[in-house]
């Protein structure tokens, strides 16, 4: 009976949340709220119409500080920060940059801020931020202000890992997947694009690289014991379970379980005509077996179109023994667009909601974890990231 009474508290709860979609683009950042039955949003925007938005992150632990990652054109890259969810911003006061070096030298400037973590549930305040060039950057004070983190960004060993802006990736090499464990503050990872993944447990002193199992591209003589030639695309460590995270890579999906150091690639399992190459990957809130990813076409020049014109979500149900394609709703054809790494979210619902952007401007959702899906909004700006938000 106690049970009973829990799961009906929790469905109450839920149904009384409401929603907001964060939809940052080439052009502009654009929100829709709506409620947690997800059958009726307002589309609000845009705002900072004409400057790139790479990310925007509300803060789940007080649900009204909301970051922004803007490149304003001439101006050059900053953070926008709003402490009402989103109806009024202010521009912070110091963003992420690299430390100046000696008259003379060679220095690296942030093109752009790509991605926005919120620290631990126990730091109230604090934020983590992964640029491009690669870097990795906190604040303090809710995001008006920031530094340089650890020591990696002029650690001779990781700016050797780290590329550099010609190595190949749009619109430069990136710092991603900033992710801190829910039990331990001092216990992060990050996803380098390229330059691997990487673990600390002492809160930055030290890190660990983490690339045992993971392949790299065949063909061109790589060694794959050398984190400069892996690509993690994305990372998503399992609310439910964090010692399990999945990866999207440039050379297919993998999960990893802790405290193993082997990552295995369950994107095997994926039909042969799709492969497992792609950039975004969501995982369940709640199930640590289940996880959708989005497919791209990989092969010869990387077009970075679904598969032969035909979108599809992926699903796992079981770790990534098996997939199932789950594409009801969506273009059977002639459907010439895919979704970016940051550009696929869901949310807490119960059953969860599905949400992801389209390279052609267009807000697909699924109420009930993919099996069915429609276009909530169209039109838009390229997307480049989607998140999903308790109001």
């Amino acid at each position: 009976m106690a049970t009973t009474r829990k799961a009906s508290t929790q469905r109450k709860s839920s149904a009384a949340q409401k929603l907001a979609l964060l939809i940052a683009t080439r052009k502009g950042l654009w929100i829709m709220r709506g409620d947690s039955a997800r059958r009726t949003w307002k589309l609000e925007g845009p705002k900072f119409l004409g400057q790139i938005i790479s990310h925007a992150v509300l803060d789940p632990r007080d649900k009204r500080t909301l970051l922004v990652s803007a490149s304003t054109g001439h101006l050059g890259p900053t953070l926008f920060r709003s402490t009402n969810a989103g109806r009024t911003f202010k521009e912070c006061t110091q963003p992420p940059a690299f430390a100046k070096v000696p008259e003379g030298e060679k220095g690296r400037a942030v093109g752009h801020t790509f991605w926005l973590t919120p620290a631990h549930a126990n730091e109230s305040n604090v934020w983590y931020a992964g640029t491009s060039p690669q870097g990795l950057f906190r604040t303090d004070d809710g995001g008006d202000t920031w530094k340089p983190f650890s020591s990696i960004n002029d650690d001779p060993q990781y700016r050797e890992w780290m590329g550099t802006v010609q190595d190949g990736t749009p619109d430069g090499p990136k710092m991603h997947s900033i992710i801190v464990d829910p039990r331990d503050p001092k216990h992060l990872y990050f996803g380098m694009s390229g330059g691997g993944v990487h673990e600390t447990l002492d809160g930055g002193a030290s890190w660990k690289v983490l690339i045992g199992g993971m392949e790299v591209v065949e063909g061109f003589g790589f060694d794959p014991k050398l984190p400069t030639f892996h690509d993690p695309h994305c990372l998503r460590m399992c609310p439910s379970n964090p010692d399990r995270i999945y990866q999207q890579n440039h050379c297919g999906i993998y999960r990893i379980d802790r405290p193993s150091d082997t990552w295995v690639r369950i994107g095997r399992a994926m039909p042969k005509k799709v492969g497992d190459i792609g950039f975004p990957l969501v995982v369940h809130p709640r199930n640590d077996k289940t996880a959708w990813v989005f497919p791209m076409d990989g092969t010869q020049v990387w077009p970075r179109v679904s598969p032969d014109g035909k979108p599809a979500v992926y699903v796992t149900r079981n770790a990534g023994k098996t997939w199932q394609k789950q594409n009801s709703g969506m273009p059977k054809s002639q459907g010439w667009w895919t979704v970016k790494r940051q550009a696929m979210t869901g949310d807490v619902c119960d059953p969860v909601g599905l949400y992801f952007g389209t390279t052609s401007g267009a807000v697909w959702m699924s109420r009930d974890e993919g099996r069915q899906w429609s276009r909530i909004a169209e039109h838009l700006p390229e997307i480049y990231a989607l998140e999903a938000a308790v109001l």
